[in-house]
């Protein structure tokens, strides 16, 4: 079994760290941020951590499948 190459732990650490940041940033605006009415969130950093997570969530999602399918291809080689 060969060790993991420089550039797919390189994806896996950065879809990550993307996707974990989004996922603090929405658990951040649910609970200390005010939480969301039927309008949105209560408070300016609700609506931040809202952006953060929106943008976080699908980018780091998508770049961890990313690394999770070069892994594969990795080591089927």
């Amino acid at each position: 079994m060969q060790a993991m190459q420089k550039d797919t732990r390189q994806i896996l650490r950065t879809g990550l760290g993307i996707f974990l940041t989004g996922a603090v940033a929405a658990a951040l605006m649910l609970t200390a941020f005010g939480g969301i009415g039927h309008q949105g969130p209560h408070t300016n950093s609700g609506w931040l951590a809202l952006m953060v997570a929106m943008g976080g969530l699908p980018t780091g999602t998508l770049t961890l499948a990313l690394a999770i399918a070069k892994l594969m291809h990795d080591r089927r080689r």
